[in-house]
C-alpha cells in the first residue's frame, strides 16, 4: 500500500477510515467548518514539520474548509475529489471522501497542487469566456467538467481564473481539457 508523507486534512473520521482503504496515511481531522485555533494550529505545525495535503469532500462545506485551512497554512498542498467520485451509494447522503473508492482516493493523491500567490495569469478571463466557462448556458457543467479534468475541484466563474493560476495550470494543459470538455459535449448533442 502506497505511504502518504504529508497528513492529510480531512473532515471527519468515516473520512479517515476510508482513506486507509486507500493509501497508509496520517490524517487530522477538521469536524466540521468551524475549526478551531487549536486544530489550525496543529495543521500549521504538521505542515512546517511533514507537510499537508487539503482533502476535503467536493462540496460547499469541504470548500469553505479548504479556504480556511490554506489560509492559516498557505504552503499546504491541495487534492480535489470529483463529485461523481464522491457521491452516495445510498439517495439522501452528502457528497464525501468517505464514499469514494480505495482507486479514487489514490488517483485524487496521485494529482497534488500547491498553491503559488507568485504564478502569473496565464489563463484570462477573456480566454474563460471564450471558452464558454463564464456566462450562457451551459458554462456551470463545462467548469465542473473541466475542474474534474484537470483535478482542480468546481469553482463558481469568478473563482475560476484565481483556481487555474493558483495551482499554475499551463495553457496547453488547459486547452487538452477544454478539448475534452467540448467532445463530451458533442457525443450529447448526437
Amino acid at each position: 500500500m502506497k505511504k502518504i508523507k504529508e497528513v492529510l486534512v480531512v473532515e471527519g473520521k468515516d473520512d479517515t477510515k476510508q482513506i486507509n482503504r486507500a493509501v497508509n496515511a496520517d490524517t487530522i481531522e477538521t469536524r466540521g467548518s468551524a475549526i478551531d485555533d487549536d486544530t489550525l494550529a496543529l495543521i500549521a505545525k504538521l505542515a512546517d514539520q511533514r507537510g499537508v495535503i487539503i482533502f476535503t469532500d467536493p462540496d460547499f462545506s469541504g470548500e469553505k474548509i479548504r479556504k480556511i485551512v490554506a489560509e492559516a497554512v498557505p504552503n499546504a498542498k491541495h487534492a480535489f475529489l470529483p463529485k461523481a467520485e464522491g457521491r452516495p451509494d445510498k439517495a439522501g447522503g452528502s457528497l464525501g471522501v468517505e464514499h469514494a473508492s480505495p482507486a479514487a482516493i489514490r488517483a485524487a493523491l496521485d494529482h497534488v497542487y500547491t498553491e503559488t500567490t507568485a504564478a502569473p495569469t496565464l489563463i484570462t478571463h477573456e480566454d474563460l469566456m471564450a471558452a464558454g466557462l463564464i456566462g450562457g448556458p451551459g458554462a456551470k457543467e463545462r467548469r465542473e467538467q473541466l475542474g474534474e479534468i484537470l483535478q482542480i475541484g468546481y469553482v463558481n466563474g469568478k473563482q475560476l481564473a484565481k483556481r487555474l493560476r493558483m495551482f499554475g495550470i499551463q495553457p496547453e494543459d488547459f486547452a487538452t481539457a477544454l478539448k475534452q470538455v467540448r467532445a463530451k459535449e458533442d457525443k450529447y448533442e448526437e
